[in-house]
């Protein structure tokens, strides 16, 4: 692996780690729960051989768990209030070492936006120590012009900031102590780009001091290298993965074919623990943005390839049943799935109730059988669920509930529906072969939650408008249930159709609140910013507070006609729209909503995209505009009623 010397005149001597030398860590957390995720730990855990004093700075709050997460493998923790991003928390830790750094021979910042190791710590420091430096980084950025933070000047070459180590030549340098005094205060990210990672490494090496990249850029493109080409970087023996491919904005990533999959499946081949990629990111990322940038759609053959016969996971069925005549269709899926499972039905009266109870004594059963009348339909299967049900999801005694309902969609046309019922059931229990490979995958994946179909699109408009009326009774309902997972702004990423397989144990915030099913509302409650349907998007958000992630998952039929579709649409969408889908994304969105086309509304659209500050002036213009073309409209009407008729 080639380094990237920085070197400008006069030089400095610069030295190798000496045999035997120590080396401090300084290393800035921030978690908006103040718990730390369980990947800090691990590449503390990593560090620690390579470090004689590890010191944990943690920016804003910090709780006994999180600290109990932290002792084992620090030296020494502190916790500040969280002002300048992790630069001021290096500050911090530089401020409360003090003379003290005089002990080492090198000091590393770091911070948590990154997993690993992933490759090991070992021979990275083990070459890195062969060269005489007076500081490094694990990777790099190129220079930009203009400065893209401020539109002028330039964004010089830098080490980026997650990872600097300094040796002792320089820590103890006149010019260091300076700069951390003299280091501006820091209100906005790019102020922390602008105001030191861009500028530290010129700063330094303009004064002769010498620095190196462990990881240097692998094109002369202008982009970020660590976040871009992370699979790349792992393959040439880096340790560290930066968290932002997973939260970066999707379409950014489409536009330059940044295949998050193929990082993971990296990660996964040199045996790091990639559930706690996935439950930190559960826990802190957008869902449906998530499910994006990490390819979290599993298209699962009929063939059984994956599931352990020997470690069969205890599986219990809900299937709320209002459509008796729909119980042996519904049993049927089921039936699918591998080995035994109890089976616990509800419906709304006693003489559903009835026919359901002939249909189940015909059948085998693989497991026990209940079947409850609830007190009451208000709020369906949602109900029927979460209240009828909770006592079950509670129990500890299953591993899997796989909820489904009796589907017809009658307000909808018949083949809409139709669609409906078979895209959620054939998704989730297509094949026994199919059913066992969906359960094969919460064998290998301990911390996956929650399963369910893609989106539902053909015959309904929902890619766009998921949330509809919904979203401010979920902001309000997911604060009161304390989840605090980022939330979707277009979409959620939603069981939409209310059936999924789940860990019980993913559900605990929802079936741990006693709902009552006048919460819930009559038949007239039963629609958009009813509490059934806020509910219906919840589950992925509740699972993901508790460090469990979600997936879609489709059988081969169903994608080859939602792709098809999606395909011919996406490409009807963008023939009007010049560029690629980012850049359309892009002007659409600063465009906003087109309402109803008319002449004011496409005033609103030119003035946002071009006449900002003019918006109000313009849609007042196109409005005499209208009122003009109206009273002449009457005029010609009135004239042409007083011509004589013929």
């Amino acid at each position: 692996m080639k380094t990237a010397e920085l070197i400008t005149f006069p030089s400095r001597d610069a030295g190798e780690f000496p045999p035997g030398g120590r080396r401090l860590l300084i290393y800035v957390v921030y978690d908006v729960r103040g718990d730390v995720e369980e990947y800090i730990p691990y590449a503390l855990a990593g560090l620690r051989e390579h470090c004689d004093h590890i010191m944990i700075v943690a920016n804003g709050v910090l709780t006994e768990v999180g600290r109990a997460r932290l002792e084992p493998f620090s030296d020494e923790i502190i916790v500040r209030d969280n002002r300048g991003y992790d630069i001021w928390g290096y500050k911090a830790g530089l401020d409360a070492v003090g003379e003290g750094i005089a002990d080492y021979d090198e000091v590393v910042l770091a911070n948590d936006t990154w997993f690993g190791p992933i490759r090991p710590f070992g021979p990275l420091f083990e070459r890195m120590d062969r060269s005489a430096l007076h500081f490094w980084g694990m990777t790099d950025h190129v220079r930009v012009e203009p400065n893209p933070f401020t539109n002028t000047g330039y964004l010089p070459y830098h080490l980026q900031s997650y990872w600097l180590a300094v040796r002792r030549d320089m820590f103890l340098s006149p010019d260091w102590i300076e700069y951390w005094r003299d280091l501006p205060p820091m209100e906005t990210y790019a102020d922390a780009v602008v105001r030191h990672e861009g500028v530290f490494t010129e700063h330094f090496t303009d004064r002769g001091y010498v620095g190196e990249v462990a990881f240097p850029t692998l094109t002369d493109r202008v982009e970020n290298h660590a976040v871009l080409y992370a699979e790349q970087l792992i393959r040439a023996g880096c340790p560290t993965l930066k968290r932002r491919p997973f939260f970066q904005w999707p379409a950014y990533l489409d536009h330059l074919a940044v295949i998050g999959r193929w990082t993971l499946d990296a990660v996964e081949e040199y045996g790091y623990p990639i559930e706690l990629i996935y439950a930190d990111l559960a826990r802190n990322v957008e869902p449906r943005t998530l499910n994006a940038d990490a390819a979290m759609l599993e298209v699962l053959p009929d063939a059984e390839t994956a599931y352990d016969r020997e470690a069969p996971l205890r599986t219990v069925a809900i299937v709320h049943i209002f459509y008796p005549e729909m119980t042996d269709e519904l049993l049927d899926r089921v039936d699918m799935l591998p080995g035994a499972y109890d089976l616990v039905v509800t419906t709304s009266d006693d003489e559903r109730a009835l026919r359901i109870r002939e249909a189940i004594a015909v059948r085998t059963a693989r497991g026990s059988v209940e079947v409850r009348v609830v007190d009451s339909n208000d709020g369906r299967d949602q109900s029927a669920f979460l209240i009828g049900c909770r006592d079950v999801l509670l129990s500890d005694e299953y591993d899997l509930v796989v909820k489904l309902h009796s589907k017809k969609t009658p307000q909808d046309a018949h083949n809409v529906g139709r669609h409906f019922k078979r895209q959620q059931l054939t998704n989730l229990l297509n094949s026994p072969g199919y059913a066992a490979n969906l359960v094969g995958l919460f064998q290998r994946e301990r911390g996956l939650g929650l399963v369910f179909p893609p989106t539902i699109h053909l015959g309904y408009p929902s890619l766009g408008h998921g949330w509809w009326a919904n979203k401010p009774a979920f902001e309000a309902l997911a604060r009161d249930l304390g989840i605090r997972v980022p939330i979707d702004d277009i979409s959620p990423l939603a069981p939409f159709g209310s059936m999924f397989i789940a860990r019980p144990a993913a559900l605990r915030l929802l079936v741990e609140r006693e709902w009552t099913y006048p919460q819930f509302g009559g038949e007239a409650a039963y629609q958009d910013g009813g509490l059934a349907h806020v509910l219906e998007r919840m589950p992925v958000y509740a699972a993901g507070e508790r460090g469990y992630h979600s997936r879609t998952v489709a059988n081969t039929e169903y994608i080859a006609s939602s792709y098809a579709a999606l395909d011919y649409n996406l490409d009807q969408f963008s023939s009007t729209l010049r560029d690629s889908t980012m850049e359309q994304i892009q002007m659409l969105r600063a465009a906003g909503p087109l309402e109803y086309a008319t002449l004011t509304d496409f005033a609103r659209m030119f003035a946002r995209l071009r006449r900002p500050a003019a918006e109000e002036t313009l849609v007042r213009a196109a409005e005499r505009i209208l009122r003009v073309r109206r009273a002449v409209g009457r005029v010609r009407a009135a004239a042409r009623r007083r011509l004589p008729r013929r």
